[in-house]
């Protein structure tokens, strides 16, 4: 039976231990989190392995033949690194790295030892995307305007940008990659951000932007606009989602929410608008409108770490959804715009 470890033990550490339960065919044999109470509280929940507080001696102890690396941004490298030393699988919660650099070096080493490698995109499992496939199919979309918005997560790192990437880079990146996922790759980003609005009272030591736009351009010619913020008190505040739109049809995508697709069914293409101006050609949706909705109805959450575990089970790589070299993509997508954001100018996606 092949053994599998984890280093952190916080909240995504948590989510993940959860799948892991699940799994009859591994042993769960090492737990790794600086706060070792955490570590000792996995152990006694799985009912196998050992707690550590130091992840190499859990790796020269346990020997394991996969790892789930589960830790705040700015303190990926080193693990990796040894990781790929070991040649040991690895998955790794996103982002890969905060520094361009270093998520380079990280993704080349993985390249040449041709180790399975995956990261946290687990988005990409959900079953809403065979239906987002679809419409893609048949329409071809122009544009896309995007949004993510909600408050700010309860952990102290998360509210500064240096340690967290500010908030598109730590959490809006899933939308990044679901853009690259459908669209293909990006060409150029304009960002800007705005802070201000969240103050020192409200959160003590939050240092990071309240909420920034970017504008997309991908290689294919369709552009998109992304905006997200975390300035949100309620969720009356702003309706999260992806516009998908093409000439006769759009689709809205709620990240692992649900699909609605407008235009295809013969009741849902718009007629003419009463009341617009004669000949100026405006159009508005059509009140009657249902849309062909798809609703996420699987745990996608657990089929992307089953599906990387039976990846390192086996030695094939090929049913991975966000193997390592292109999750690093996704992240210097994300990086660009961080980097449009202090720079003030547009900025080309280089991988």
């Amino acid at each position: 039976m092949k053994k599998l470890a984890l280093i952190g033990c916080g909240g995504i550490g948590s989510y993940h231990f959860s799948h892991f339960l699940q799994f009859k065919d591994i042993e769960l044999a090492g737990f790794c989190d600086l706060i070792i109470g955490r570590a000792e509280n996995f152990v006694k929940r799985a009912g196998s392995g050992k707690a550590y507080s130091y992840w190499r001696t859990m790796l020269d102890e346990v020997k394991p033949d996969m790892v789930f690396v589960c830790i705040p941004p700015t303190c990926h490298g080193v693990i990796e690194f040894e990781l790929i030393r070991r040649s040991i699988p690895f998955f790794v919660e996103k982002p890969l790295a905060l520094d361009p650099d270093l998520a380079r070096e990280l993704n080349r080493q993985v390249a040449e030892k041709k180790l399975i490698a995956a990261s946290g995109f687990q988005c990409r499992y959900d079953n809403i995307n065979d239906a987002a496939f679809n419409f893609l199919k048949q329409e071809k979309v122009l544009t896309v305007a995007a949004s993510r918005v909600g408050g700010i997560p309860d952990v102290d790192w998360w509210r500064t940008k240096s340690t967290s990437g500010g908030q598109l880079v730590e959490q809006t990146i899933h939308q990044l990659d679901i853009l690259r996922y459908f669209l293909g790759e990006p060409d150029t980003v304009y960002s800007v951000a705005s802070r201000g609005y969240i103050t020192q009272d409200e959160c003590p030591g939050y240092l990071s932007d309240d909420l920034s736009t970017t504008l997309i351009t991908f290689k294919s010619g369709v552009t998109a606009t992304m905006m997200t913020g975390c300035y949100s008190l309620n969720g009356a505040s702003w309706d999260s989602k992806m516009t998908f739109g093409g000439r006769s049809a759009r689709m809205d995508y709620e990240l692992c929410g649900s699909t609605t697709i407008y235009g295809i069914a013969p009741e849902d293409i718009a007629a003419d608008v009463e009341g617009t101006v004669k000949g100026d050609g405006t159009q508005r949706r059509n009140e009657n409108e249902q849309g062909i909705r798809t609703n996420s109805c699987i745990d996608y959450g657990t089929l992307c770490d089953r599906t990387f575990i039976d990846a390192a089970i086996s030695g094939d790589g090929s049913k991975i959804r966000s193997p390592y070299a292109d999750a690093y993509k996704t992240v210097m997508f994300a990086l660009a715009c961080n980097k449009s954001m202090e720079t003030g100018l547009p900025v080309k996606v280089e991988y």
